[in-house]
This record gives structure tokens, sequence and C-alpha cells, in this order.
């Protein structure tokens, strides 16, 4: 079960009503009634267990009013692939321009995003040349850290997470989230450095945290950059 509907929410005592967008799901692996806030669609959800009700749901939402609508007047603003919008890419602002009579594709020019063919594409072609801009940055991270440590990696693949920006199977596959080559280059380093360490540590323990610090000396700036900025990341697109 999915569903989308517009609730109005009261905080504080003789606060005006103010509409929010929830989403409502149904979980089998849910235990209890629960809510979090979607920073990529700018919506409430809330998970009900198999045997939770609507009421449940709506009470939870009612007793946690204040911090839902502090947590969605938080979110920084959506940022549409669009002519004119201004997305970051390598932390560094670039303009979307959609120039029909360009050369096709989609290429940067003099800090702009330039995407030439039919404006009806335009968001699906940005979105298409940054996750391949991350792929062609992300890689030869990869590789760098790997042969540092004398590891292997398998596959690197690119994906859209909500919460995770890397991640290390045990076979050595590597993902990353393509959102990556919006944020600082030295933010990207570092998460591509943590998932190559645990090509080494596939835990968090002592021993992994002090081979990452062998390779990347700025993880806990990233770190930090990643809570404070990391969801503003989730909005763009």
């Amino acid at each position: 079960m999915e569903l989308r509907e517009s609730v109005p929410l009261r905080a504080g005592p003789g606060g005006a009503p103010v509409e929010c967008p929830v989403r409502w799901q149904r979980s089998s692996r849910a235990r209890r009634t629960s809510l979090r806030i979607d920073a990529r669609s700018g919506e409430v959800v809330v998970t009900l267990p198999l045997r939770g009700s609507r009421r449940q749901g709506m009470a939870l939402l009612g007793n946690h009013a204040d911090w839902v609508m502090e947590r969605l007047s938080a979110l920084a603003p959506a940022v549409a692939f669009a002519d004119g919008a201004e997305v970051p890419l390598g932390g560094i602002p670039h303009r979307i321009r959609h120039d029909p009579a360009a050369r096709a594709g989609v290429f940067l020019q003099d800090g702009e995003i330039v995407a030439s063919g039919e404006a009806a594409f335009l968001a699906r072609r940005v979105g298409d040349f940054l996750r391949a801009e991350a792929r062609r940055r992300i890689l030869p991270l990869v590789a760098r850290y790997a042969a540092s440590l004398g590891v292997r990696a398998g596959a690197v693949r690119l994906k859209d997470t909500r919460s995770r920006w890397g991640s290390c199977a045990p076979d050595g596959t590597l993902a990353f989230s393509w959102r990556l080559v919006l944020a600082p280059e030295w933010v990207m380093d570092y998460v591509v450095a943590h998932e190559v360490a645990h090509l080494r540590e596939l835990n968090h323990s002592p021993r992994f945290w002090a081979v990452l610090r062998s390779i990347n000396p700025h993880h806990e700036a990233a770190q930090d950059w990643l809570r404070r900025h990391g969801a503003g990341l989730l909005r763009v697109g």
C-alpha cells in the first residue's frame, strides 16, 4: 500500500492548520507505526505495520506536528533540472542552459551545463550527464585508493540512494550515490576512500578508521559537511 495525500497539521496551541504532504505505506517488517521525513520528495512518510490503522498514523502525526513542520520547513528548496536553474557540480554552482542549436549532447562550458535537443528531454539529459560525470570522477578515485591499499575493487555501481552515500559488499562491489558529484570534490574523495577502505576492513572497527586515516586526512570535515548539507543534495533533480 502506498498513498499520497495532503494532511492538515496544527503546530502549537492555537496555530492554524497547515497542509503537509504525507505518503502512507504499509510494511510487513514494521513492528510499530513510525514516521520520517523524505528529504528528496519533501514528504512525511508514515509507515504502518500490517495491522496498523490510519488512526494510529494520524495520532502519531498530531503528536509530532511541531517536529514534522520544523523539519519540512528546514528542507532546502527543490531544484529541478530546468533551463536557468542553478545546480552544484563539485560544490561549484553551475547554471543549466538549454541551447537547442548547440552541438549534440550535454557539456560543460564557462560555468554552465549546456544541453541541446528538445526542451521536453532536458531534465532527463541533464540527469544522465550528471550520472555519467559522477562515474567519470569516481572510477579514478577508486583505482587510486585501491592501489594505495593493495586491494582490488569489484564492480562499481552508481545509485540514487536516500540515506547512504556509499557501500561496500562482501564480494567487493562498491556502490555510490551519483549525487556525490554535486558535493565538493574533497567530500566525494572522502566517501570513495571510506568505501575502498572497507575492502581492507569490512567493519567500523578501530583498525578500519586507522586505515581510512592513512589515506584520507579530512574524513571528519567531510562527514560534518554531509551531515549539514547532504540533505540538500537530495533536493536536486
